[in-house]
């Protein structure tokens, strides 16, 4: 925890925390989180859910809109792709302000989301040796030089939710099972909340909604 207090000093603010009543529905793809050992990580395993609902969100609200680059109108059907077809978080700039500590990939999920492009759909936190720091979560594609460039950031640290799975459904969502906190006085080692979370493609960038799901026993 000592590590984890430092960064927060560090950058001179409390993390805030995310509190969302949006309602979303759809079926999730569990996909399990890594131990936070090593700041690159090894190939992430694909999740598509098998999904006949095609509608994603039933009188849904936006949570919060991505910012990034507008993309491109859909052309066909989403798509897994090989990890070596994608952006490789690992060569990617994220924009994330880690101070002394360095930046870690911790959950990623390699896909073309039906706009003819790869991406991947990357988690990421400070890499304290400490502690649970929160996940940002960020768009990945290629510039026009091939290196992987962030096109849009779907959820940032300040948020102060860790995500324990990340995966792309059927449709070209993408999805999120997160963990959070209630308040300050909430230990960090036992979160109370848990969020299933959604970012939808429409109108050129990303929209998040969001519905709260049980809390993991630990």
């Amino acid at each position: 925890m000592l590590a984890h207090t430092l960064l927060e000093l560090w950058r001179g603010r409390l993390v805030e925390t995310a509190v969302g009543t949006t309602a979303t529905a759809g079926q999730q793809t569990p996909q399990g989180r890594t131990r936070p050992g090593h700041a690159r990580t090894a190939p992430w395993h694909w999740a598509l859910a098998l999904a006949g609902c095609g509608a994603v969100v039933a009188a849904a609200l936006a949570a919060s809109p991505a910012t990034g680059t507008p993309l491109p109108a859909r052309s066909g059907a989403p798509k897994a792709l090989a990890a070596g077809a994608a952006p490789d978080p690992a060569k990617a700039q994220l924009p994330m302000d880690c101070g002394p500590f360095p930046v870690r990939t911790v959950l990623s999920v390699p896909a073309e989301l039906g706009d003819g492009r790869p991406g991947t759909v990357v988690a990421a936190q400070c890499g304290t040796d400490t502690g649970t720091p929160p996940d940002s979560v960020y768009l990945l594609g290629f510039g026009p030089d091939r290196r992987p460039v962030v096109v849009a950031t779907l959820l940032t640290d300040r948020e102060n939710l860790t995500l324990s799975r990340l995966t792309v459904r059927s449709d070209g969502a993408i999805t999120g099972r997160a963990q959070g906190y209630s308040s300050d006085e909430v230990p960090r080692f036992r979160p109370d909340l848990s969020l299933d979370l959604t970012w939808t493609h429409r109108g050129g960038g990303w929209e998040r909604s969001q519905t709260a799901a049980p809390v993991s026993a630990t």
